[in-house]
């Protein structure tokens, strides 16, 4: 399987591949109402009557009246990516959002896009930042409510469930699309009071009631107070590892535990059931879109069959491990990472029994397993975000890579790897916090075991430079360079090294290189522009009139409106007799700082040697905003006389 660009399949996995389901259900003579509920980090065995361990009374009475789908999975084991293949009905491979902390596509249509362009009244209501408006899902809301507590990253499904209420009553007139997003179930798992004494040895369920408790009051209150035809859906967008195949968490591996996911569907032509057929949650699109008498193409009001997608590209974005693809249909699972696991997910939910890459699986399921598109490491460059949003988000467990990985042949399978998962988390978390004496030990172990993870090592070599360890993080740095030799990131991050050591010609050397091959990169752009500044004060203040000129000019350019230097700038053309340029420079500055004594000062000296008529003016206004530096040069000063 090899790398190969989005967008060259973004088209073939727009629509449902190997899905014959049509919707044959007779459309309402009025449109629902739609509830979307969605759960996250919810495990296929946490809830529901299947589920031992748990009550979750609102969901059994929600599935006791609806479609049930045992067999749902999943687009991808992440938050961000997950819900958006369920709002666009796309893999990650085809909206090209494969990890969180990245932004939905402005190409990609939304679900609540198409609804409110057909007249519903669209409102959501999310319990992560990890789902902030910020990243794209909003589109087409007329009300996203993504508050949260001060200071902090979620709140809690009661708090959610309130904020909808309220809303489903000042709006009960039909046609509505309500989508409310509950953060419970994820880690660190601290159910409120009864569930947390109810559920002392198991707090992971404890939240899963506790988030189920919350369900049946929403439930209730769109059933009483929206008017007309109502549709259900609720769906978890990804499980939890809880130790299963060594994964704590998710995001990592593609096993049940993470991709098996509760499912099930109430509305207009759904005769209550449970169906065993294997299905993506990225339906729930066209579902939604069936119910709106927006075509009825692979709706879930009929289960139809499929072969289910799914992917877990983090490890390989973020780590350069391998790619890890899946592929579902019948009883059979498949996983691709260098190797194919294949298990009977009916007769053994565990995955235990590994059948081999020879088991006798459909045809069609290994053809859709190997054409499945891999993203480019290009893809693993982090969201442009301020250190508020990383610290939001480093909250919640999410940290991005720091650098575009490198691919290699000696790639390690991610779940041979899990023994590291955790020590990575920790450092992670402890980078974000800048932690950076802490982390050092612990990337070090990384590399050790991994040594060439280049997020590791160009991570080590930020700390070491944090910490003014030059002599270390040049070795670091050196470390990331062999094993990226073209990585602009690690130029980048070296550049930034050099610019804090005061290193300017270096820094502005590989900063400019950085920013001509790759011009977007925001914070390259901006670590050049004050690299520039720097050379251009250091130059002026040396007597080196041209050379300071120039290095201002190309701050300038870097920095735009945010480039403070204008008068500098103005008494250096000044300097070098170029006065139309030295007129314009100090306009800049005035603008800003009108009253500011030195700029009205050297503007009278270039008004008189332009011999503008007001100059006589500017003289006198210099002479009446002085200040104690520019009196004496405004009496000593010949031109004025």
């Amino acid at each position: 399987m090899k790398p190969v660009a989005i967008l060259v399949v973004a088209a073939l996995l727009a629509s449902c591949r190997g899905t014959s389901s049509k919707s044959t259900a007779a459309p309402t003579a009025q449109r629902p109402s739609v509830l979307l509920v969605t759960l996250d980090t919810t495990r296929a065995d946490a809830v529901g009557p299947d589920a031992s361990g748990v009550e979750t009374p609102a969901f059994n009475a929600l599935a006791a009246r609806g479609r049930r789908f045992r067999q749902a999975y999943a687009a991808v084991p992440e938050t961000l990516p997950s819900h958006l293949s369920m709002m666009s009905g796309l893999y990650p491979a085809g909206h090209g959002v494969h990890e969180n902390a990245r932004y939905v596509p402005a190409s990609v249509k939304l679900v609540a896009e198409r609804l409110h362009d057909a007249g519903y009244r669209t409102s959501a209501f999310v319990s992560s930042f990890v789902l902030a408006g910020r990243f794209g899902l909003s589109r087409g809301f007329d009300r996203y409510d993504d508050t949260l507590p001060a200071g902090a990253s979620e709140r809690d499904a009661k708090a959610t469930t309130d904020a909808a209420i309220a809303d489903l009553a000042a709006h009960a007139a039909g046609p509505r699309f309500v989508w409310v997003h509950y953060y419970e179930p994820h880690a660190p798992y601290a159910p409120p009071e009864p569930f947390k004494s109810k559920y002392a040895k198991n707090p992971y369920l404890g939240e899963v009631a506790a988030m189920d408790a919350q369900l049946g009051r929403l439930v209730s209150a769109f059933e009483q107070q929206v008017k007309g035809p109502l549709a259900i859906i609720v769906a978890a967008d990804h499980g939890e590892g809880l130790g299963d195949h060594g994964e704590a968490q998710h995001g990592y591996l593609l096993y049940q535990s993470t991709m098996h996911v509760p499912l099930l569907v109430i509305g207009p032509g759904v005769t209550p059931s449970v169906e065993d057929t294997p299905v993506a949650t990225r339906r729930l699109f066209f579902t939604i879109l069936d119910w709106a008498g927006l075509g009825g193409d692979h709706s879930l009001r009929i289960a139809g069959h499929e072969v289910v997608l799914g992917e877990a590209m983090k490890p390989f974005l973020e780590y350069g491990w391998l790619p890890q693809t899946m592929a579902v249909t019948d009883r059979y699972k498949a996983i691709e990472a260098g190797r194919v696991e294949i298990y009977d997910v009916i007769a053994d939910p565990r995955e235990v029994n590994n059948l081999g890459s020879g088991a006798p699986i459909p045809p069609e399921m290994r053809k859709e397993l190997g054409s499945y598109p891999v993203p480019s490491p290009d893809a693993a460059r982090p969201a442009a975000l301020d250190e508020e949003a990383k610290r939001r988000l480093a909250a919640l467990g999410y940290v991005a890579a720091s650098a575009a990985p490198i691919v290699r042949k000696d790639a390690p399978r991610p779940a041979d790897m899990t023994a590291l998962l955790p020590l990575i988390e920790r450092a992670s978390g402890l980078f974000v916090e800048r932690k950076y004496a802490a982390v050092i030990p612990l990337l070090e172990q990384i590399l050790a075991r991994d040594p060439h993870n280049l997020d590791a090592a160009l991570r080590l070599a930020v700390s070491h430079s944090g910490l003014g360890h030059n002599p270390q993080a040049i070795a670091a740095f050196q470390r990331a360079s062999a094993i990226a030799p073209e990585s602009q990131d690690v130029r980048t991050y070296l550049g930034l090294h050099y610019a804090r050591v005061h290193d300017w010609d270096r820094a502005a050397a590989l900063l400019e290189q950085v920013v001509a091959e790759t011009p977007d990169r925001v914070t390259a752009a901006e670590a050049l522009g004050g690299a520039r500044v720097e050379q251009g004060t250091a130059a002026m203040d040396a007597g080196r009139t041209g050379d300071a000129i120039a290095a201002f000019e190309r701050a300038r350019t870097l920095q735009g409106a945010a480039f403070r230097h204008d008068l500098d700038l103005g008494v250096l053309y000044l300097a070098a007799r170029r006065f139309e340029d030295a007129r314009q420079a100090i306009d800049r500055e005035l603008a800003s700082h009108p009253d500011d004594p030195m700029a009205l000062f050297k503007r009278a000296q270039v008004s008189v040697l332009l011999n503008e008529p007001d100059r006589l003016q500017r003289i006198e206004l210099a002479r009446k905003r002085a200040d104690a530096v520019t009196r004496p040069l405004i009496e000593r000063e010949r031109l004025f006389r």
